[in-house]
Order: C-alpha cells, then structure tokens, then sequence
C-alpha cells in the first residue's frame, strides 16, 4: 500500500495489497479498498467496497458503493471469465479475469450502487439504487436507476388508531 500526504482511513477500514491513496484521499468508515488507484482529493464514503479499481482526482462515492472485480460463476474463488469492456467503438478484452472501474475525475455518486467488472465511468453524476455493468457512460451524464421515475409518494386516506 502507498498513501501520499494528508491521507485519511477511518476505523474499520482495510486497505489491502497494491492499493494507492493519492494526497488529500479520504477512505470512510467500515470501507474495503483492494489493488486499487485513489485519486488525489478523492473521498470514499462508509461501507464501499472497491476492487481493482482506478479512481480518478476529487472523484465522490456515498455511501455503499460497491465495485465487483470479476464476473460471476460457479466458483467466485476461482474467476475463469476475462473481464470485457463495451464501449461506444466496440468490446474491449482487459486480458484479466479481475478488473473492477474506471471511474473518472470528479464523479459523484448517491448511495447503494453496484458497478460490475469491466464498466468505465467519465466525470459523471449517477443516482442512488444505480447497478452498471459491462458499460461506458460518456462524460458530462447522469445516470439514474428506471424505477426512480416509476416512485410515487401519496397521502394517506386514514391514520392508524
């Protein structure tokens, strides 16, 4: 693990082999950071877990972000699938079967959201309740889950008693 200065991790927090923490990177509580790139001023808020994953400068995760590493299969102990990327050209082959995100510069996030192998975010915005996979998301976006448009908040017509 390398951390530049000024670099916080709060209790509860592990941050595993190969892991770089940029200057200014905050790492919240209860957090899993394994073989991945922190961008400089980057903050990662409580209970996310990332793997294999390079994040970008300033870039902010809420709460329960979770980045998957490889794809699933009969033995999660032993990956057997390469990673792919799809990107607006094409399929991309990362050569691995382990490789979270590419999450760019000052992305922000809302919370409980799963991103799978392979996805690379540009600077963007994306909502709560969020799950990408296999996907590019262009730059200057924001992505939002189908069933926030779908939620309707009504008064109720009697109270309990």
């Amino acid at each position: 693990m390398i951390t530049g200065p000024d670099v916080r991790v709060h209790e509860f927090t592990a941050v595993r082999k190969g892991s770089v923490l940029c200057a200014g990177a905050q790492v919240g509580f209860n957090c899993e950071v394994t073989a991945t790139f922190v961008g400089e001023g980057a903050v990662l808020g409580h209970r996310i877990g990332v793997n294999r994953t390079i994040l970008g400068t300033r870039a902010h995760l809420s709460a329960s972000v979770t980045v998957a590493a490889i794809n699933m299969t009969t033995d999660m102990r032993k990956p057997d699938r390469e990673v792919i990327r799809r990107t607006m050209t094409g399929l991309y082959r990362c050569g691995t079967t382990q490789f979270g995100a590419v999450i760019g510069d000052e992305t922000q996030t809302g919370n409980t959201i799963s991103i799978g192998p392979g996805v690379a975010i540009g600077r963007c915005q994306i909502t709560s309740g969020v799950a990408l996979a296999i996907r590019t998301v262009q730059k200057d976006c924001t992505v939002t889950a189908p069933h926030t448009k779908e939620t309707s908040v009504r008064r109720r017509r009697r109270t309990f008693g």
